[in-house]
């Protein structure tokens, strides 16, 4: 088995590497002076299983034609199996046609991958678990629910505690980590968005009066709809909101909307690389899954179960 990285996010697989007690492939990823991309792998790897390891956040383009060109370099250098390690998959929010004349863009990039000779993909909290069905290739959706209820275990055991959806698409992600925090109760934020990238909280589905909210999603992008419904927990009679989400991509001014809002903290894994405003934010902290990916890659390695990461 060998291990090979993008410019992504390289510290996460930098500890994956170091929970599997293996060295990161030698290899150069680098950029022509127009911006190309170009690969170099500098190991033989020649019959061996390899795992790539590259986010496809911002920017995303770059990194998903880094994701494909060494692929592409991998199969022509004969390895035996490529599994294309994505924690974080953009373009996964088009995954329908939300109008006429618009794209199913996660299919697209699905059919990208395949071409550029994936021989399987390995991704975390896909926004909508039907992308699986976009490959013909198995493809594996892993949860970061036990990360974050083994944290919240940690830190907030013994408070009322009560699961929050921030709106009605989220209720099955929501209710999967209710229930690893012995059932707690479960509410959701009703809202109507007039466009993209703007949320009105409008109702909430449930009794928050005096409990510890625990906020739950798969992606904060420019954090409006989150810190819309911190505040009308809060106003509802929420003690206070603290919010779980698998991918941080927070752009434009979204470290600075939650640094001013009524979150007591946002809490996000490590699947896409933190960017200096993230890292220095106050309220932001992260969760490592590179023991979960590591574990997943072992078990893919080894051909046994990964289901059962998740009993």
């Amino acid at each position: 088995m060998k291990l090979l990285t993008g410019n992504s996010n390289q510290p996460l697989a930098k500890a994956i590497a170091s929970y599997l007690e293996l060295p990161l492939t030698e290899a150069s990823v680098r950029r022509f002076a127009d911006e190309e991309v170009f690969v170099e792998i500098h190991e033989n790897v020649r019959g061996e299983d390899v795992f790539v390891i590259q986010s496809t956040g911002y920017p995303a383009n770059d990194n998903l034609m880094e994701l494909l060109i060494c692929i592409d370099a991998l199969k022509r250098a004969s390895a035996k199996r490529i599994t294309a390690v994505i924690p974080y998959f953009g373009y996964a929010r088009q995954d329908r046609k939300p109008g006429p004349r618009t794209p199913i863009s996660a299919k697209l990039v699905a059919n990208l991958l395949e071409t550029a000779g994936a021989n399987r993909v390995l991704s975390v909290d896909l926004h909508a678990g039907q992308i699986q069905g976009f490959f013909d290739i198995p493809t594996d959706n892993l949860y970061a629910a036990p990360v974050m209820s083994a944290d919240i275990h940690a830190r907030f055991a013994g408070r009322n505690l009560m699961v929050v959806s921030p709106d009605v698409g989220g209720v099955v992600r929501a209710r999967a980590l209710s229930k690893r925090l012995d059932n707690a109760p479960l509410a959701i934020v009703d809202k109507r968005r007039e466009r993209p990238g703007e949320s009105e909280v409008m109702n909430i589905i449930g009794d928050v009066s005096g409990r510890f909210c625990i906020l739950v999603d798969d992606i904060v992008d420019s954090a409006g709809t989150l810190c819309n419904a911190a505040a009308a927990l809060r106003k509802a009679g929420a003690e206070d909101v603290v919010a779980y989400v698998s991918h941080g991509v927070l752009s434009g001014g979204a470290v600075a909307r939650v640094e001013k809002s009524e979150l007591l903290e946002l809490v996000i894994t490590d699947s896409i690389g933190a960017t200096p405003a993230v890292a220095e934010a106050t309220k932001i902290r992260h969760l490592t899954i590179a023991p979960l990916l590591g574990e997943a890659i072992k078990r893919i390695a080894d051909e046994s179960s990964v289901s059962s990461l998740f009993d």
